[in-house]
């Protein structure tokens, strides 16, 4: 397992070293609102990331335990990743970036409906949102 190099102890610093790229920030929202993906599903996202990225994202994230891989129920030569628990705790980082986002940039009408909810009971959409996900974990 590679282990993640840290530039300082700062948090941000650090963290930023495990998920802070624009891919893998990608790849934990469509986890999030997908709850599980294959390989080919990343692929088909509108921001068209390159194989070769794709596969060293997800292997920096499954090595950081930040999702976790699975075997396809359908399909031997596919396999499904999922977040793990470590990655569903990231849940309100992606939330914040979200209510950033809709007040200075325009975003889709499904995300606008997303984020009206969120603003009525934040922590309340967040442990919904982490239990339902955490679910999927669960059920394998």
């Amino acid at each position: 397992m590679r282990k993640s190099i840290r530039r300082s102890d700062c948090p941000v610093s650090s963290s930023l070293d495990i998920w802070g790229d624009k891919w893998s920030l990608l790849i934990i929202r469509d986890l999030m609102f997908a709850k599980e993906c294959t390989y080919s599903d990343f692929l088909k996202s509108e921001e068209g990331i390159a194989t070769n990225i794709l596969a060293s994202r997800l292997q920096a994230l499954e090595e950081n335990k930040i999702i976790q891989k699975l075997a396809h129920p359908d399909s031997k030569a596919k396999v499904l990743y999922r977040l793990t628990k470590k990655g569903i705790d990231m849940l309100p980082i992606l939330i914040e970036i979200n209510l950033w986002a809709e007040k200075y940039l325009s975003i889709p009408d499904n995300r606008k409906a997303m984020l009206k909810e969120v603003k009525k009971d934040k922590a309340g959409f967040i442990k919904a949102m982490s239990k339902d996900l955490e679910s999927a974990i669960y059920s394998v």
